[in-house]
């Protein structure tokens, strides 16, 4: 038996991201996984600049992991085969092995690595026992469930999964190349989607090392036709879907292999107990459509970790009464109903009929025109400013000659 204060049940981006600030914090922390190195899974693959950053940045990580990105400077957005605006962007883009690999590797020595599967749970208003495949055992005060989707040990503890919306969504990555020339003429680029019949709400490129990684969303049944061709004929099931992208990105091809995750929406309940924390997916997850999930997994970590379990350990027992400042705490809360609402009102306005719809989808195109079109103005002005200010500085320098 290990004796800790904290022991975390996964090591992907929620359960990393607490081991390394605990540890940095020199709270006794063990990680638990199954795996030394994250292997290959198709999730995060790049963290937007703004909020989603800021949030990063409170965990204590973020200078040690983005200068390891692609940062993108800018981000063109189009729709019918037109450029609306290139917006100064901040997106860093990393595939998501590698950032949880990256974010592993700030988890100080302190921090004890326990390279099995944790196969059951025991909660009490003490302590916690956590059981190993290898057959060994750790003693916590908290446990910090952060497996993701896996629900075997919600299931043993009594916590409940609800399926909400099945498969809300669908997810593809892939490589995209240009054809004739070495590189694209975008820095990264959002096309949203020509027809709400198309059920796309938009896709994503953006660099990653020296590749245009793409991200395509779409609203599908997962066992719809549209996928098979897709996997058959990328390219070409690509150019059907979006025929004007072409007009931007010319000649394109698909490099290497499809990667294809659906998701749910899911909720949990009977999750309130004494001795363990829910984070990430494994609380609550969201649509990838929208790129909340790493706000919420950010933010989760972040409030427990920094202000949560410190003040936990600060006096004995770990029951459901001090568990349950983590669920109520109002940044949390307001994270959680912010990627819940906007998982559904995307999906709305990227597809759904009626009057109220297309004039949304409408809206958002002329706001991103109007946009586009004072940010042009805005740097003619200040290039005619910068020629005028020139002329006058070379005018006045030869005034002063001839007075010489």
């Amino acid at each position: 038996m290990r004796y800790t204060d904290i022991a975390i049940v996964g090591g992907g981006l929620a359960g990393a991201t607490a081991a390394a600030m605990l540890g940095r914090a020199d709270i006794p922390a063990i990680l638990i996984d199954p795996h030394r190195a994250y292997p290959p899974d198709f999730r995060v693959e790049k963290l937007s600049g703004g909020v989603q950053v800021e949030r990063f940045r409170r965990t204590g990580l973020a200078e040690a992991v983005l200068p390891k990105t692609s940062l993108d400077g800018a981000n063109w957005i189009a729709r019918f085969g037109y450029l609306l605006d290139k917006v100064p962007s901040q997106q860093f883009g990393m595939l998501y092995d590698d950032l949880v690999n990256t974010i592993r590797a700030e988890i100080p020595d302190s921090v004890d690595r326990v390279w099995a599967k944790a196969v059951a749970i025991a909660t009490s208003p003490d302590r916690q026992t956590v059981s190993l495949s290898d057959g060994s055992a750790i003693s916590a005060r908290l446990v910090v469930l952060a497996n993701g989707l896996n629900v075997g040990l919600r299931q043993t503890l009594g916590i409940r999964r609800q399926v909400v919306s099945d498969c809300h969504s669908i997810s593809i990555g892939f490589n995209m190349v240009p054809v004739g020339r070495a590189s694209f003429a975008f820095p990264a680029m959002t096309y949203f989607s020509e027809r709400p019949s198309d059920r796309i709400p938009y896709i994503s490129l953006f660099p990653v090392g020296g590749r245009m990684r793409a991200n395509l969303f779409t609203y599908r049944a997962i066992d719809d036709p549209w996928l098979r061709e897709l996997r058959h004929a990328p390219a070409a099931t690509l150019r059907a879907a979006l025929p004007r992208l072409a007009r931007l990105t010319g000649a394109f091809e698909i490099d290497g292999e499809l990667k294809v995750r659906p998701a749910d929406l899911t909720v949990n309940e009977g999750y309130r107990q004494p001795g363990i924390v829910l984070v990430g997916d494994a609380f609550q997850t969201t649509c990838p459509v929208t790129g909340t999930g790493t706000d919420k997994v950010f933010t989760d970590v972040e409030r427990l970790c920094n202000v949560h379990i410190p003040a936990w350990l600060a006096s004995d027992g770990m029951d459901e009464a001090k568990i349950a400042a983590y669920y109520d705490d109002p940044v949390k809360q307001a994270c959680d109903a912010w990627a819940w609402a906007k998982a559904h009102h995307f999906r709305s306005v990227s597809i759904d009929h009626g009057l109220y719809w297309a004039l949304q989808r409408w809206a958002r195109f002329f706001n991103w025109s109007a946009r586009g079109m004072l940010r042009r103005i805005g740097r003619q002005m200040d290039t005619k400013f910068d020629d005028h200010s020139s002329s006058s500085s070379s005018s006045s320098s030869s005034s002063l000659s001839s007075s010489a």
